[in-house]
């Protein structure tokens, strides 16, 4: 038995351990913690270290409150959020002890500015089920002890710079069901222990550089709903056991390495709804058995090398939307069977060997929207059923062998806004009824075998931006009509004969681009073209002086291949003042000169004749000068003002401020009744520009410009008054008011949806690329004496940033503008906080969803989801800080109007960010460059 004071001895030492080593200390962040504080105090503690919450408070007592901060009943934390957590204060993600956290069941630093690597530590998080480090700027490798956390359930890594490839321990994360890891630079092959997650129903690896082959393992995960591995470097055969996984929905293998035939084993996914497969190396034929796959909504094998026939059992799939076989070998005829796919809307067939006809049967498609069948060995007639396609937006036939005549029935199409025919061997005129086709933007019938005139009514395409007849064997002369219907005209390579006329409607700024080389045109050059940017007359037979304003801006080769004209162009000789000295070295001229002089000097007495008649009708035909008072003001133009300024006068009463419905940037605007009855807008200017002289011209040309303008989504234009300094213009009124009433008001705000939301930035962009490529530029009263604005122009808050510094506005201000106004459409309130964030904070970053308008819900439709994505980035794109690196209007115009946009992020995890990043924004350093220097 032992004696009392050695029991005593034996006390007193653990009473001396205990005083000694009272504090330990913890390694991480120098952390010192009592040994005997509680679990509870060791959390608050390492809260209050990491310094993220110490704008907030520092008050660790009330840390359950905090933002982004939940407790469990008994104190201990449960979830950190980055929600209202100030971003920016993160940084290094070592700052958070990982290891005081045992209770944590949900982590969420998305968007949160965090860096560095993960820390092996994080294994210490026991209790973790949700874990989510997306859109920062994380580093280094993927920790193996990640793996040990076998109670996680959804894992989103995306958006970060990682090393190194996935690590084989993660196969032990049974409890996984989302694995997300979009664009994170992981390297290597795909680990074949993930097919040990038979829980996971998301699967997402797309954008990375995994190379190898897909692990046979996978099959096992009967549970996976989507799996996508777009965008990565993977070279092996699909695997069969693929097959296997029955419940999956979307399956993404595009845009990789791929190669061999399409497994057939693929057919036993019956519930899969997307299939992509499209750019890789997969050979071979299309699988038969793809009709088990009866739930499929888009199907996309595009950009392989398929050959063998298209399969006829695709007429089963009943729901298929969607359907891409372009840019293969394959081969045959268009299967009639494709007809009973009533729920079509995209058929894209191009580039492959198909040959035979066209299957009228095509016509039973009523919802198509997009039919490209281009570049294959297609022959014989159009079916003049494809009239009854009334959706149709784009028709696409070029490069094929079609025959016959061009059928009139596409004028049935209301609805189509391209249509390429070109490099057939279509014959006979061009119907007259394509005039009806006023949606129409591009137009090419080049490389034909058409005949006989241009049709007049072809001007009745309001819309028209580009228009190709080159290559025919059309005759007779150009319709002036054309002229108020194109953008863009190439009539090159043609057999047309006779003489432009000169009654060409000169007033009308449609044309960017005019090219009537390689015909048989006769004539002098018509004054009318000085409305072209430039101009290709090349190989023809004009004659006569080349104007001053085509030679400066037109290279010498425009003119080439016209032996009889002469001006200031190099290779051409000057022309003489004398007929005679001009034609003297040549026999022809001077008979021509002999037979057209008496016909000439008969039509000078018929038409004095005419003039004399004309003249004394004025008299007793023409109108007063100054109508009455009450009168028709939209038929007074040029006139001094009097009589319509009084009308307003009174109708505004004398511009009271009750009468005014909006304010500018140099006018305000009134609503008025005019003594006949119409209501119209007046914009008035503000008294400053109205005192200035140097704007009367201005004010007198945009006045001008703006009357010629015939375009569905710009307002009209009625007349204009300049009396006693006061200058206003006289617009159509807009009942509903402007876009910044609908937002105000949360009943109109709602019933403007996305898709009309989407409609309206897409048809300002028409609008402003109309403007923009038609002489009428920034569409604001430049001093035209000066390349320098000498005072603020435009509406505050839509300003282009360099106008602060430069005072010279250009298109590219526009451009600017109309990113502002995109953005306020999606969002339904200015953008001014959001753009201030973003030029303070560069590396800032929200997700899309968040900046949307909170008082429309977002889309459930896929294609309404990515219209939106499509708009936003649009929008960044325009808002670029420097103003040579914006894209041009016409190019965003353009960008709205393709088929098929490289679109595929979901609305709900795309982010500010990302939307920056896409390779629409960063192309601008080279693809703008060269757009705007052509």
């Amino acid at each position: 038995m032992a004696s009392p004071v050695w029991f005593i001895t034996l006390v007193i030492s653990y009473v001396s351990l205990g005083a000694g080593v009272g504090f330990v200390s913890t390694p991480a962040l120098g952390l010192v913690t009592p040994a005997t504080a509680s679990p509870l105090e060791v959390e608050a503690e390492a809260l209050l270290r990491t310094g993220w919450w110490s704008w907030y408070s520092n008050d660790t007592s009330k840390r359950c409150k905090w933002p982004g901060i939940s407790c469990n009943e008994a104190g201990s934390l449960t979830r950190i959020y980055r929600h209202s957590i100030k971003w920016g204060m993160l940084g290094k993600l070592e700052k958070l002890n990982l290891s005081c956290f045992p209770n944590l069941v949900y982590l969420d630093l998305c968007l949160s500015g965090s860096s560095g690597s993960i820390p092996p530590q994080i294994s210490d998080l026991s209790s973790l089920e949700y874990l989510d480090l997306s859109y920062n700027s994380l580093t280094g490798e993927l920790p193996q002890s990640l793996g040990k956390l076998t109670r996680l359930k959804d894992l989103n890594l995306s958006y970060n710079s990682f090393q190194g490839s996935i690590p084989i321990d993660w196969g032990s994360l049974k409890s996984l069901m989302s694995l997300q890891m979009l664009s994170c630079n992981i390297s290597g092959h795909v680990p074949y222990t993930l097919g040990n997650l038979t829980n996971l129903k998301l699967l997402d690896l797309t954008d990375n550089q995994i190379t190898g082959h897909i692990p046979s393992t996978l099959g096992g995960l009967i549970n996976l709903e989507i799996l996508s591995f777009t965008s990565n470097q993977i070279s092996s055969f699909i695997p069969s056991e693929l097959g296997n996984m029955t419940s999956l929905v979307e399956l993404h293998l595009d845009e990789n390495k791929l190669k061999g035939q399409i497994t057939s084993s693929i057919s036993n996914l019956s519930r899969l709804e997307y299939l992509n497969l499209d750019s890789n190396r997969l050979r071979g034929p299309i699988p038969g058995e793809i009709w088990n796959m009866k739930n499929l909504v888009a199907l996309s094998f595009s950009n392989n090398k398929l050959s063998g026939f298209i399969p006829s059992s695709l007429s089963v799939l009943s729901r298929l939307s969607h359907l891409y076989l372009d840019s293969n070998l394959l081969q045959g005829p268009i299967p009639s069977e494709i007809g009973n796919l009533r729920n079509l809307s995209e058929l894209n067939l191009s580039r492959n060997k198909l040959c035979d006809l066209i299957p009228s049967s095509l016509s039973n498609l009523s919802s198509l929207s997009y039919l490209y069948l281009d570049s294959n060995l297609l022959q014989g007639p159009i079916p003049h059923e494809i009239g009854n396609l009334k959706s149709l937006f784009v028709l696409k036939l070029s490069r094929n062998k079609l025959t016959g005549l061009i059928p009139s029935s596409l004028s049935n199409l209301s609805r189509l806004s391209q249509l390429y025919l070109d490099s057939n061997l279509l014959e006979g005129p061009l119907p007259q009824e394509m005039g009806n086709l006023n949606a129409l933007i591009n137009l090419d019938l080049s490389c034909n075998k058409l005949i006989g005139n241009i049709p007049s009514r072809i001007g009745n395409c309001l819309t028209m931006q580009e228009l190709s007849l080159s290559n025919n064997h059309l005759n007779g002369s150009i319709p002036s009509e054309i002229f108020g219907c194109v953008r863009t005209l190439n009539l090159s390579h043609n057999f047309i004969q006779g003489q432009i006329p000169l009654q060409q409607y000169a007033g009308n700024h449609d044309f960017y681009v005019l090219d009537l080389s390689h015909n048989n045109l006769t004539g002098m050059i018509p004054e009318s073209l000085r409305y072209f940017v430039k101009v290709n007359l090349s190989y023809n037979s004009l004659e006569g002086p080349i104007p001053n304003y085509l030679s400066i801006f037109s290279a010498p080769d425009s003119f080439w291949g016209n032996q009889l004209l002469c001006g200031n162009v190099q290779g051409f000789p000057q022309c003489s003042h004398s007929p005679i000295e001009n034609t003297a070295t040549s026999g022809k001229m001077i008979h021509k000169v002999e037979i057209i002089l008496p016909v000439v000097g008969v039509l000078a007495f018929f038409c004095l004749g005419i003039l004399l008649w004309l003249r004394c009708r004025e008299k007793y035909m023409a109108p007063e000068p100054n109508v009455s008072k009450n009168g028709d003001l939209f038929t007074i133009w040029n006139f001094d003002g009097r009589i319509a300024f009084e009308d307003v006068i009174n109708s505004t009463n004398d511009f009271d401020i009750r009468y005014c419905i909006g304010t500018g940037g140099y006018g305000s605007v009134y609503r008025a009744q005019l003594p006949s009855g119409k209501i119209v807008a007046l914009k008035k200017l503000h008294h400053r520009e109205a005192e200035i002289p140097a704007f009367d011209r201005s004010f007198k040309n945009e006045a001008k410009m703006l009357s010629e303008i015939r375009h569905k989504n710009i307002v009209k234009l009625h007349g204009f008054c300049f009396h006693n300094r006061c200058m206003f213009l006289i617009y159509e009124y807009m009942p509903r008011g402007s876009l910044f009433s609908v937002f105000i008001d949360d009943t109109e705000a709602a019933e403007l949806d996305w898709i009309k939301r989407v409609e309206v930035i897409k048809d300002t962009s028409h609008a402003l690329s109309y403007l923009h490529h038609d002489y009428f530029g920034t569409a604001k009263l430049l001093d035209p004496d000066s390349s320098n604005q000498t005072m603020p122009v435009g509406t505050y808050g839509y300003v282009a940033p360099e106008l602060a510094y430069t005072m010279v506005v250009t298109e590219k201000c526009d451009v600017y503008s109309f990113g502002v106004l995109a953005l306020e459409t999606l969002m339904g309130k200015h953008p001014g906080k959001l753009l201030v964030s973003l030029s303070t904070f560069p590396s800032n970053n929200i997700m899309l969803s968040d900046i949307l308008d909170s008082r429309l819900s977002l889309p459930s439709d896929r294609r309404v989801a990515k219209d939106i994505v499509f708009a936003a980035r649009i929008a960044f794109v325009c808002l670029r800080a420097d103003p040579k690196f914006r894209p041009t209007m016409k190019r965003v115009s353009q960008e709205f109007l393709s088929p098929k946009r490289a679109v595929t992020d979901c609305l709900q995890v795309i982010s500010v960010l990302q939307l920056k990043n896409h390779d629409l924004y960063r192309e601008g350093e080279g693809k703008f460059q060269f757009e705007n220097a052509v």
